[in-house]
């Protein structure tokens, strides 16, 4: 019995990643292939990251797999569902099992099912999918009592059953098998784009937070910590191994718990372990000691988020931090010699002018090295969906479309957000130029700002007349 595990994503096919070029490896069927290895079950990963669909397919029929697993989020539903249906097609894999995992499958159950999959893994999928696959070969009767997992039942109808309780000590899970795939694909890639490279770590599961826009889909609302020893034994292995110029947590507070990163510094200290990373985290769990920590054990860029200038919208996305102590923390660590970077959201329900304003300022006060910044959209099963849904404006056809192609009822139109996000990033690229004394190009921003703000007034116009 072999699983191939695959997930979808394919770089060639996306022209935003290919002008930023910093993909990372799956961790997620990664962990998948170690934990079914660890328990007899033989696996292979099909990264296709580097590869192409029709790679893919070769490769299907080539192997013809008895079970074919894929990981699935908002970016590759499309592609995983073209995959499903060449399977569905081809009389060489009619006895290939289809089974769906990943955060995209959680509130979209019965679109997959009725799009050909045969199984879903809902939330945490190690022991699920142990369990799926272990039934399926020898006792196909105790599938209705397997925990975490939708599938059709013998009239055709769609069924999910109990929710999958989370593993609690996730110390006892593997690390991932990142030796199933090609890693140094990755490491060159980066290395001759950007000059060094990165290898993701994820040291938690989970998130104790609350924020409106973020999907907690597979983790749930939950914290739960690999030991700081686990983690330092996963970097020893991976600097001897790979060697990588950098590491890059993927967790979504890095610093949530002050305890485990002073035990984190003071085992890496204890191993003479030397390592670079960058990490995201919240302005609320930094202070002087922590950024301390933070510079001793390695970190050399952190992003603290804070989604919106604005204190009003902030508080709409329940995000519970203080704006002005993000922009201490963002000054604090870039005056202790880390880098600082933040999220930015723009057209999130209730924002005015006032508020991008607001924005602005607060990225020019603040003045981070690096910001990222979106026009918001509802990942189906956020309380932000939940919000807008009967707002949405957009009639989507569900297997060609994702969740980031819907569009609702905003303040002003779409169109206005669109603009107010290029004003943004050529006002704040104004000011740096500016401090940084390069007056022609601060000159050609402030341009494009202007333009952008005559843009953003057009739409206004055009958007209350309309209504």
């Amino acid at each position: 019995m072999k699983v191939l595990l695959t997930h979808g994503y394919f770089l060639k096919e996306d022209e935003k990643e290919q002008a930023i070029l910093k993909p990372y490896p799956p961790l997620g069927i990664l962990y998948i292939s170690a934990f079914l290895e660890q328990n007899g079950i033989t696996t292979e990963v099909f990264d296709s990251t580097f590869s192409e669909k029709h790679l893919l397919k070769v490769h299907l029929i080539k192997e013809k797999p008895k079970y074919l697993a894929i990981y699935v989020n908002l970016m590759t539903k499309v592609n995983v569902l073209e995959i499903i249906r060449f399977v569905k097609n081809s009389e060489e894999l009619s006895h290939t099992t289809v089974i769906l995992g990943g955060p995209e499958v959680t509130y979209n159950t019965d679109g997959f099912l009725n799009n050909g999959a045969d199984f879903l893994v809902i939330g945490e999928g190690e022991e699920t999918m142990l369990e799926l696959v272990t039934s399926l070969e020898n006792k196909p009767e105790q599938i209705p009592m397997i925990d975490g997992i939708a599938y059709k039942d013998q009239d055709g109808n769609n069924h999910t059953t109990s929710k999958r309780t989370k593993i609690k000590g996730i110390d006892q899970l593997p690390m991932p098998n990142r030796q199933a795939i090609d890693l140094h694909k990755y490491l060159d890639l980066w290395k001759n784009a950007h000059g060094s490279n990165a290898i993701s770590v994820s040291t938690m599961r989970g998130c104790p937070y609350t924020c409106k826009w973020c999907s907690r889909a597979v983790y749930g609302l939950s914290y739960r910590r690999r030991s700081p020893v686990k983690v330092v034994d996963e970097l020893e292995w991976i600097q001897k191994t790979y060697n990588p110029d950098t590491l890059w947590f993927v967790d979504d507070v890095f610093t949530v718990s002050h305890k485990w990163l002073e035990e984190f510094n003071n085992t890496l200290k204890e191993r003479n372990l030397k390592i670079a990373y960058e990490c995201i985290t919240r302005a609320d769990r930094m202070n002087e000691d922590v950024i301390r920590m933070m510079k001793e054990s390695g970190c050399f860029r952190v992003w603290i988020g804070a989604e919106s200038g604005s204190q009003k919208i902030i508080d709409l996305m329940d995000r519970r931090v203080d704006v002005q102590k993000v922009r201490e923390m963002i000054i604090l660590a870039r005056k202790n010699g880390i880098e600082a970077g933040t999220f930015i959201m723009i057209g999130y329900p209730g924002e005015t002018e006032s508020d991008i304003e607001e924005t602005i300022h607060h990225l020019k006060s603040s003045n981070p090295d690096h910001f990222t910044i979106t026009v918001a959209y509802p990942i189906k099963g956020t309380e932000l969906y939940q919000e807008v849904e009967a707002l949405q404006t957009t009639e989507l056809e569900w297997s060609t479309s994702s969740d980031r192609d819907i569009d609702f009822e905003r303040t002003y139109s779409r169109g206005y957000y669109d603009h107010a996000l290029r004003r943004v990033i050529s006002e704040v690229h104004y000011f740096k130029n500016k401090e940084s004394g390069n007056i022609k190009a601060a000159a050609k921003f402030k341009i494009k700002s202007l333009i952008s703000k005559v843009g953003m007034k057009w739409e206004k116009i055009r958007y209350t007349n309309h209504a």
